[in-house]
């Protein structure tokens, strides 16, 4: 029943994934949502953040950043790490992902998005069509609707956990 909201790998942290055995795997893009998937709501860039994306460089992933966010705060993010991004992307809408893959000049097969909520986020790439890498959002204080937001996420997630365990 809630299949369509399932990422297809729910990890702790943006900064625990395992991105050379992503680009081992094929991976040449990777699109970010921004806050609480990188840093807190409204943050800059942090030291921690601008490393991540200097190693993805290197690595030789291009990037992208899709935020639902106006255009001031996503530039004001992006100015620490240099890579392309789309504001006001209407998440779950398929448009941003499918704008930021041609951006970055990958495809369906070979892009990855990674982000924090289910609804927006996790929903719009399965849409899309893309694989999916859900992160443990950053800091719980968040605004009213997304409290709300949260506490739908986690009846979902449950059901997640547990189709999980069934497909052992």
């Amino acid at each position: 029943m809630f299949q369509k909201f399932y990422p297809d790998l729910y990890v702790d942290s943006a900064y625990q994934i395992d991105y050379d055995g992503l680009y081992a795997d094929g991976y040449r893009g990777l699109i970010f949502d921004i806050d609480n998937t990188l840093v807190t709501h409204g943050a800059p860039a942090d030291e921690k953040a601008k490393a991540l994306f200097a190693r993805l460089k290197e690595i030789g992933f291009s990037c992208c950043l899709l935020s639902n966010n106006k255009e001031p705060r996503v530039k004001m993010f992006n100015d620490e790490v240099h890579v392309q991004y789309i504001f006001d992307a209407h998440k779950p809408s398929t448009a941003g992902y499918e704008q930021a893959m041609e951006i970055m000049g990958t495809d369906k097969s070979n892009t990855v998005f990674i982000g924090d909520q289910i609804f927006t986020d996790i929903y719009g790439a399965n849409r899309t069509g893309i694989h999916s890498i859900m992160v443990k959002y950053i800091y719980w204080k968040e605004e009213i609707q997304i409290i709300f937001k949260r506490r739908l996420e986690a009846i979902v997630l449950m059901c997640y956990r547990r189709h999980l365990q069934q497909s052992k």
